[in-house]
């Protein structure tokens, strides 16, 4: 009977353990194992570089018929209110920021620097990591695709300018932040400087961690 007892108690004592499971998110890893795959090399040099190497801005490449800001602004603000008779022009709406966790109602028409659409990677950055050799519709594809894009806050923008992730992070949306970094920079087959490598290596073991 006592060895009974002691079995079962043994037993349950062994069965009661914490079991210790990887709570990094899935995002996490996929960035962390895409950054591992892209290739570190120097920033090549700005010669040639103008806005207008990526083509006019907010162009239809999908053929929607709307601009490609008044897209942006339909899908990022919650909620919106399109002007009567159209199915593209965005009059105002409210902008949940992901870079500062602000909301910023937006109104058409207003001062141009309270909302704007930000290229995640910017596009000096992008073409001192690769962009300088596309054809020319590479890169106004690039400069119009949504996956590349968000609607953040103006002077977070503007204090972002054309830095890249080893320069500027969005002080709320860090991880989320440098993981879309790391995806468009595979879409594209960008490069990252050994910086940028480091310091998002960084960021993603920071989100990574209990």
């Amino acid at each position: 009977v006592i060895a009974a007892c002691c079995l079962g108690f043994v037993t349950a004592t062994a069965s009661s353990s914490p079991v210790v499971r990887d709570t990094t998110p899935r995002w996490v890893g996929t960035a962390i194992n895409r950054l591992a795959k892209l290739a570190v090399k120097p920033a090549a040099p700005m010669t040639g570089y103008s806005r207008a190497k990526f083509g006019p801005a907010w162009q239809d490449v999908d053929r929607n018929h709307c601009n490609t800001r008044d897209d942006i602004l339909k899908r990022d603000l919650r909620p919106f209110t399109l002007k009567p008779g159209s199915k593209c022009i965005v009059l105002s709406g409210d902008l949940h920021d992901p870079y500062t966790g602000k909301v910023i109602h937006f109104v058409r028409g207003a001062a141009s620097t309270v909302v704007q659409i930000d290229h995640v990677v910017a596009l000096a950055a992008a073409w001192r990591t690769g962009a300088a050799d596309w054809r020319p519709h590479r890169r106004l594809f690039y400069a119009n695709d949504p996956d590349v894009l968000l609607a953040v806050d103006g002077p977070a923008n503007e204090q972002k300018s054309d830095g890249d992730a080893s320069e500027w992070v969005a002080p709320q949306y860090t991880c989320r932040y440098v993981a879309q970094q790391i995806a468009i920079k595979k879409k594209y087959t960008l490069w990252v400087t050994a910086a940028e490598h480091d310091r998002v290596a960084q960021y993603l073991a920071g989100c990574s961690a209990p």
